[in-house]
């Protein structure tokens, strides 16, 4: 990777800059957003006053005069697809010509509302980059649990006197259904189906209850041998389906063998053609008695001897699960992270000449990506292009999409860990949500990264296999201070106590703001309390039932601010450290 860019290759940045963001913006030009924003009023009014306007004077004006956008000035645009009754005349050409093809659902991992972002489909060219593809390309078959459940369906009344169902749903469902073609009106009609190259029928992924959909992937998973690629969202989830395998082992097997399907909760009409694809393979069962459950090191290369290697985010929260991860694949299955992006846009893909866990390298398909310097001390921020990005720097990524975002934060940091040699593109890894620590009474903040570092490993060392883990205010002493909620899997470590000096420790080496406060006493050491046993299959559950997002997908923040689900988890307390 190279340190710094040439002039030659700072050149070939700016002109691949000026096409992507030209082909972005261009066609959202006429939309409603741009007519009516407010905050897009000065970058109206320059455009008005224009009459030339060839391409180097429209981006000269795009840089000047569009301010940073944060959600709200998008809120009362988006506003206009959930009323009743929807006309096609009121929100056509809302954000990008035409109607979305669906609603993309945030991840919540905050107490505060859900918030959703219109996905248009993009150009036929581009459903097969990497950045659109909702399965992964595979030779066998993938292991990768998708629920095809969505929040609501949106009807639009068009002009022709039909009427369009938009599904307001997960980005990976949103995807699979663009790719598939698979509206939701009618799910039912695909009962008898495969989902193509994957190890679960389609049925499963109509699954409501949490418990029987990972049990359910788990059967037809283990009655599979052609596996080449595990992926899930988040490694972490993986680490809960092993607890599955774990705890039902018996019940698994005995339903292979016989060809049966277990008497799980909540099935109703799914269970007749989930029976239908289900054959017996007393053979295959023989096999994996045999091999035994998860436990053993490289138990998932005994149990798919094709296997290829794992895709999953293994960064932050989801770093718990990394130790886990490593002793299930065995040395021989490397990792990757599925891509850096969000429900606002794709921006970056796995940078395999580095750490394809952590590293990536951005890309300019789905959206346009600009930065601003987080460490920078100027009043007002100045939006930075990739070209001005440098070494080691702290920056927050700020897009402009397909799908009508003007320069909008998305609140994370990322830094930079130098650039590609062919075109010079940035490679960047996440580091934590700007806003997404405590702030503490002692008027300071570790970030999500510096609190789960110092679990991560204290946990490695003490307390034992993490399964999750999520921080509150522990406010029953003062100073307030972070409080750890985890819950572990398997045996708790004999010197497990330990954990609570080392973690506290570690933040006092990384962050110099926490030691002083500690030193001048308005700050104290963090706590550890363990949770009861499923604690946070249990969350996710709930999760899912109060939002209907995707099961797969749902997120345990690193730091919790829903005092509803604060007061719960402090009710599975089983033991302080």
């Amino acid at each position: 990777m190279l340190e710094s860019l040439t002039a030659e290759l700072s050149q070939q940045l700016k002109d691949y800059e000026d096409q992507a963001l030209l082909e972005m913006i261009r066609p959202n030009l006429a939309t409603q957003f741009v007519q009516d924003a407010p905050e897009l009023a000065k970058f109206r009014e320059a455009i008005a006053q224009n009459d030339s306007m060839d391409d180097k004077e429209f981006l000269r004006i795009f840089r000047e005069f569009i301010p940073t956008t944060n959600y709200e000035a998008y809120r009362p645009f988006i506003a206009k697809f959930f009323t009743t009754p929807c006309k096609e005349a009121e929100v056509k050409n809302m954000f990008a010509p035409g109607l979305p093809y669906f609603f993309a659902m945030s991840s919540m991992t905050s107490g505060k509302s859900v918030k959703t972002f219109p996905r248009y489909r993009p150009p036929p060219h581009l459903l097969q980059n990497p950045l659109y593809l909702a399965l992964p390309l595979s030779e066998g078959t993938t292991l990768s649990p998708a629920s095809m459940r969505y929040s609501q369906l949106l009807k639009i009344d068009c002009e022709d006197g039909q009427s369009k169902q938009v599904t307001v749903c997960s980005l990976s469902i949103g995807f699979l259904r663009m790719a598939m073609n698979w509206d939701a009106e009618h799910d039912n009609e695909r009962l008898d189906l495969w989902l193509p190259g994957q190890t679960d029928p389609y049925a499963i992924s109509l699954v409501k209850s949490y418990r029987a959909f990972f049990i359910l992937n788990a059967l037809f998973a283990l009655a599979d041998r052609r596996v080449t690629i595990i992926r899930f969202f988040f490694a972490n989830v993986f680490v809960i389906f092993l607890q599955y395998v774990e705890d039902e082992w018996s019940l698994l097997i005995d339903c292979i063998e016989k060809g049966i399907i277990p008497d799980v909760e909540n099935l109703d009409h799914l269970r007749a053609p989930l029976e239908k694809l289900f054959k017996p393979n007393p053979l295959r069962a023989a096999e994996l008695r045999e091999i035994g459950p998860p436990g053993i090191q490289g138990w998932a290369v005994r149990v798919w001897p094709h296997l290829e290697k794992f895709i999953g985010i293994t960064g932050g929260p989801a770093a718990t699960a990394v130790s886990k991860l490593t002793h299930v694949l065995g040395p021989s299955i490397p990792t990757q992270a599925t891509g850096y992006g969000s429900s606002e846009g794709s921006m970056a893909l796995p940078y395999h000449k580095s750490d394809p866990n952590t590293d990536y390298k951005v890309m300019f398909v789905d959206v346009f990506t600009e930065f601003l310097d987080v460490r920078s001390n100027e009043p007002s921020e100045r939006v930075l292009s990739i070209y001005e990005l440098v070494l080691g720097g702290y920056y927050e990524p700020v897009l402009t999409t397909r799908n009508g975002l003007w320069r909008y934060r998305i609140g994370d940091v990322v830094s930079v860990k130098g650039f590609a040699p062919d075109d010079g593109l940035p490679v960047i890894s996440y580091l934590h949500r700007r806003e997404g620590g405590l702030v503490m009474a002692f008027g300071t903040t570790c970030t999500e990264s510096q609190l789960t570092n110092a679990i991560v490993s204290a946990a490695n060392r003490w307390i034992g296999q993490i399964i999750d883990f999520t921080i509150v205010g522990d406010d029953r002493d003062t100073p307030i201070t972070y409080g750890y909620l985890v819950e572990i899997g398997g045996e708790i470590g004999k010197d497990a106590r330990m954990a609570t000096q080392q973690t506290f420790e570690d933040l006092m080496a990384a962050n110099d703001e926490f030691r002083t406060a500690f030193w001048q006493g308005r700050a104290r050491k963090p706590t550890i309390r363990l949770l009861e046993k499923g604690t946070f299959a249990e969350y996710r559950q709930q999760k899912c039932n109060k939002t209907n997002v995707s099961i797969s997908q749902v997120k345990v923040p690193v730091v919790l601010s829903d005092p509803t689900f604060r007061e719960w988890l402090l009710q599975q307390v089983v033991v302080e450290l």
